[in-house]
Parts: structure tokens; C-alpha cells; sequence
């Protein structure tokens, strides 16, 4: 696996970023509307795999009573987990997502991938790698960055003075792209570099019904912070018009 497709070469900058209670979008978007659509008191025993976990801020965030298992790929990550586990019963493992999971259990009732899924350069062989490893009817929940709206370096927030009106510029969408980060854009070619995936709503689907999975649910989160100043009112507008987040939950056939 390339290490940059695993975040491991930045993993200190991203849990400063992230911390163990999570970054802001963490703490009052992604989580809350998360553990509402994971539901874990629908189901007998349930038990949660948490794939790209990171380190593991979804893990302390979950009922006590769950049984909780997180994989990522990268090592300083998930020796970040460990550290800020507050749960004994949780368990934490370095592997590649894309390949099969070195875990026994093959019955979870629930698995994640927040935030992560547009990491992955073969996403449809991690999600076939899940479905091995869920229960039949297991949920699985996705939570990424709008594939719509936000892809990086072909999207952008422009302004039609005439109109007034803050609006979302899309310059490339149906295709793949893999696309360079800078993690410090003022150190330029001295910055860190991951890379990000881009797929659309067609691939995405498509991902999923190869792998013997049905989308039940799809919700799209926007961001709930406010302006201030003169632009405040077309900037909330626009804010509560293009979502951030793009969440599918989808059901093992």
C-alpha cells in the first residue's frame, strides 16, 4: 500500500487536528447523525467494524456496550487508537482494507468508513473485504465528503454579483480522478502529500451493488456554522444549499 493513501506519514498533525474528542464537524454533524442511523439498540448483540478507523475518535463515541473493532492502514494511527481507548473490550489493528481482514468474526452487525472512502484507490474491493465480515442484513454506514460538490481542485465557491448569490462551481464530475493534497499548502513542494479519489454517485453505487450490498438511505449533511458580516446572509444561504457531506447507509443482501 502506498503510504500515502494511509495518512500514516501524517498521523501526528491529523490527530492534533482531530483530537480524541474529534475535530468540530466530528463533534457536531458526522457523529451525532451517525450514531442515529447506526442505531445499535435495533440489533441483538451488536457489534461494529470500523474500517480507515484512524484514531478510533468513532470508537469513543459508541455505547459502552458495543463490540467495537477498528483497522486502518496506518500503524502510528492505530497506535494512536490504543492510547486514547477508553474501552478494554475495543480492539485496534494495522492492515490494508483493500486486502482481507486478518480478524475471525464474520458477523458484525454494523461496519463504518467515515471519511476515508475517498482515500481508497479500490474502494469495491474493501467493501466486498466488509461484506465477508457482516452479518447478512448488517448496515453499513459511509460518510464521505460530497462527491458532488467537493472535489478537490474541480470545485469551488464563486459569486454572481448581479444575482447576489454564493454559488458552487463543478468543473469536472463523472470521471475518476486521484488527486494530489498538500497537508500544508504554504510549504509547497515541501509539504506532505495524500491523495484523494473522486467518484461519482454512478461509481459509487455501482461499488456497492458488486458487492452484494442495497442502499437503503441516502442523507446529505450540510454544514451548521454562521456568518458574520455583510455576506452573512448569501453565505448561510448558500452553506444550508450545498451539502458537505454525502452519507449512504447501506443493508447486506
Amino acid at each position: 500500500m502506498n503510504k500515502k493513501t494511509t495518512w500514516g506519514h501524517v498521523s501526528k498533525w491529523y490527530d492534533k487536528i482531530v483530537s480524541k474528542e474529534g475535530h468540530y464537524y466530528h463533534q457536531h454533524v458526522i457523529i451525532p447523525h451517525s450514531l442515529k442511523l447506526l442505531d445499535f439498540k435495533s440489533a441483538k448483540n451488536p457489534s461494529l467494524l470500523d474500517l480507515a478507523c484512524g484514531q478510533g475518535v468513532l470508537s469513543r463515541k459508541i455505547p459502552s456496550s458495543v463490540e467495537y473493532c477498528g483497522i486502518d492502514g496506518a500503524k502510528p494511527l492505530i497506535e494512536l487508537a490504543k492510547k486514547h481507548q477508553e474501552n478494554p473490550k475495543h480492539q485496534f489493528f494495522t492492515g490494508d482494507i483493500t486486502k482481507p481482514f486478518k480478524i475471525e468474526k464474520k458477523d458484525f452487525t454494523h461496519a463504518s468508513i467515515i471519511l476515508a472512502l475517498q482515500n481508497l484507490e479500490f474502494p469495491g474491493k474493501m467493501l466486498k473485504n466488509a461484506s465477508i465480515h457482516l452479518q447478512k442484513g448488517g448496515q453499513f454506514l459511509i460518510v464521505l465528503n460530497h462527491p458532488c460538490f467537493r472535489i478537490p481542485r474541480q470545485t469551488s465557491w464563486q459569486i454572481d454579483p448581479q444575482k447576489d448569490l454564493q454559488f458552487r462551481r463543478v468543473d469536472r464530475y463523472l470521471s475518476k480522478i486521484k488527486i494530489p493534497i498538500q497537508m500544508h499548502p504554504g510549504k509547497k513542494e515541501k509539504s506532505e502529500t495524500t491523495y484523494s479519489f473522486h467518484y461519482s454517485l454512478s461509481d459509487l453505487s455501482q461499488f456497492l451493488y458488486d458487492s452484494g450490498f442495497s442502499i437503503t438511505l441516502i442523507q446529505e449533511w450540510c454544514s451548521n456554522k454562521k456568518s458574520t458580516g455583510k455576506k452573512a446572509k448569501m453565505e448561510d444561504f448558500s452553506r444550508n444549499e450545498f451539502p458537505l457531506f454525502l452519507t449512504i447507509l447501506a443493508k447486506k443482501n
